[in-house]
């Protein structure tokens, strides 16, 4: 890789869940997409421990990191996770999962990441998006019918944004869910950007 482009300061987005972390590599204004990918890491043999096997896929992001050390990165935006289970026990494996995650990024890059809300990720990343509700309110996908799939609509946003992206297919030919995480990842990206920009105006 050209030399003077991995001293350019970057910035990369982290959507994390237990099974896949979404992957936005940018560069530090966010206006040029670098890379977009995600990580699922498949521990074999699947220890029966759950927090065996946290462990073990957080090393892999870990060794997965390694190869970005030199990149120039210089920020590291996390979505913060949505706790909206009634499942206590998965609510507390997500945060066990993303502190682990965090720890990594500090230890290779010497980064604390920052987090961003999923909600100000969206509203940031794409005003558009905020519109009336039924009662008049302006809120995110105000306007959108209720059943609507929210995910897809970001996917929609992110795809529109960066047509060059290669996303991934099933053999049916529907989107894989892992493109969700990716588009998430890149929306906490821009949203922070964004996010930034406002608050100096």
């Amino acid at each position: 890789m050209d030399k003077k482009f991995k001293n350019k300061p970057k910035i990369l987005g982290l959507d994390i869940s237990t099974k896949t972390i979404g992957w936005a590599l940018f560069d530090i204004t966010a206006s040029h997409l670098l890379e977009l990918t995600h990580f699922s890491p498949k521990i074999k043999p699947k220890p029966e421990d759950k927090i065996e096997e946290l462990l073990k896929k957080a090393d892999g992001f870990r060794k997965h990191l390694e190869n970005y050390k030199d990149m120039g990165i210089t920020k590291v935006i996390i979505e913060e996770p949505l706790l909206n289970s009634n499942n206590v026990y998965t609510v507390g494996t997500l945060l066990r999962y993303n502190s682990m995650v965090l720890k990594s990024c500090f230890d290779v890059l010497g980064i604390v990441p920052t987090f961003i809300s999923t909600y100000n990720a969206r509203k940031f990343a794409f005003p558009d998006l905020v519109g009336e509700n039924a009662k008049g309110r302006r809120v995110l996908f105000g306007g959108y019918p209720k059943d609507i799939d929210k995910k897809h609509v970001i996917w929609e946003h992110v795809n529109d944004l960066f047509p060059e992206v290669e996303w991934l297919h099933a053999r049916t030919g529907n989107l894989k869910k892992e493109n969700y995480d990716m588009s998430d990842a890149a929306t906490a990206v821009i949203g922070y950007v964004n996010k930034i920009k406002s608050e100096e105006k």
